[in-house]
């Protein structure tokens, strides 16, 4: 379904972007992405290390910085950096930490991804445990959310987010799994 009579988008615009293949859809203006790895090593090992922001760029190639606004035990203002083969990358999150739930909140407060909520979880199971992030962001320009979805979320969140497991995964198992010679 298109925008239609929901939205100021002009039938020409629409017109030019069906043709260029983007179809503006309701559907699209919100954006939800899942990202998730079964790690070996235990649960609150993993909560610790994901919660602990200090230590990323050392684990976590990826990551250029993490500079701290704000510090508190369970509350953080970062600004975060890091790279997708080779564009840098910044933003402003709050984290919070919940060990009741064991999860971990993001929230950007500022760039292109201002508003996105991103929820780590973590899920014990009988092959390791299931390390889950997922990204929420309502695009605040509905026009551009069809490209916005494309290269915020595909582009930019699918592979950093991917990155993060597997190294988070890498560090983690290799602590859990000492190698002795």
């Amino acid at each position: 379904m298109l925008f239609g009579e929901l939205s100021p988008v002009p039938r020409k615009l629409r017109n030019i972007a069906g043709q260029a293949g983007l179809h503006l859809t309701l559907a699209i203006i919100s954006m939800h992405k899942v990202n998730s790895i079964v790690m070996h090593a235990q649960k609150m090992a993993i909560f610790e290390t994901a919660a602990n922001l200090e230590l990323w760029p050392k684990i976590l190639p990826h990551y250029r910085y993490i500079r701290f606004l704000e510090r508190g035990p369970n509350r953080n203002i970062v600004v975060m950096a890091a790279q997708r083969s080779g564009i840098p990358i910044k933003w402003t999150s709050e984290e919070i930490i919940d060990p009741e739930r064991v999860e971990i909140h993001f929230h950007h407060l500022k760039a292109f991804t201002r508003g996105m909520h991103v929820v780590w979880t973590f899920d014990e199971r009988a092959d390791g445990v299931l390390v889950t992030i997922a990204h929420d962001l309502n695009f605040r320009v509905k026009i551009l959310a069809p490209i916005a979805e494309k290269i915020i979320g595909d582009f930019f969140i699918g592979n950093v987010a991917n990155k993060t497991l597997r190294c988070m995964k890498h560090y983690v198992e290799a602590r859990a799994n000492p190698v002795t010679a």
